[in-house]
């Protein structure tokens, strides 16, 4: 038997996000060049990719996060374009060989033009949408991200299903 845990997905804030990524500000802000991409085989690929709410099982009101994906070798940009989204993340130093792990995943809505980057190795599912519509975005990682795309199986690895609340009323 599967236990369940219940996230509730938060507002996304660039404070809340520190530790699993940054946000990109404008060239004319001080903190502009603090950050940078990091691509281990020089690759950087921008391409524009879509996820429908088919892709995410339902259970009543809730999303259930059944895989977390992250990549070793590169950093990933993502921005949203067309609807609100969220998206499921966990630090990069979780290897989710226990229960109690599960308690390090979190979720955050997305509004469109979000624009979000991820740290290298930082778990993440998403961003999907949160209503009927695909979320439609552009996407910057590697270019052989597939060779360096490790998943883990959330229940599977920790006997614990996550399942998160989110609204696509954003009030």
């Amino acid at each position: 038997m599967v236990d369940t845990i219940t996230i509730d997905a938060e507002p996304f804030t660039t404070e809340a996000w520190r530790e699993f990524g940054w946000v990109p500000v404008p060239d004319s802000d001080p903190a502009d060049g603090i950050h940078s991409l990091e691509f281990g085989w020089e690759d950087a690929h921008l391409n524009y990719i879509s996820h429908g709410p088919d892709e995410v099982e339902r259970i009543g009101e809730t999303l259930v996060v059944d895989r977390l994906y992250h990549h070793d070798t590169h950093t990933q940009a993502l921005m949203p374009l067309n609807c609100r989204s969220w998206i499921a993340v966990a630090p990069a130093f979780v290897d989710f060989s226990y229960a109690a792990q599960v308690e390090s995943v979190r979720a955050f809505l997305l509004d469109p033009l979000s624009c979000i980057v991820l740290h290298r190795g930082t778990w993440h599912a998403g961003p999907f949408p949160l209503g009927p519509e695909p979320v439609r975005m552009l996407n910057l990682q590697g270019r052989p991200y597939e060779e360096d795309n490790a998943y883990v199986d959330v229940d599977r690895a920790t006997g614990m299903r996550v399942v998160v609340r989110a609204s696509a009323d954003p009030a």
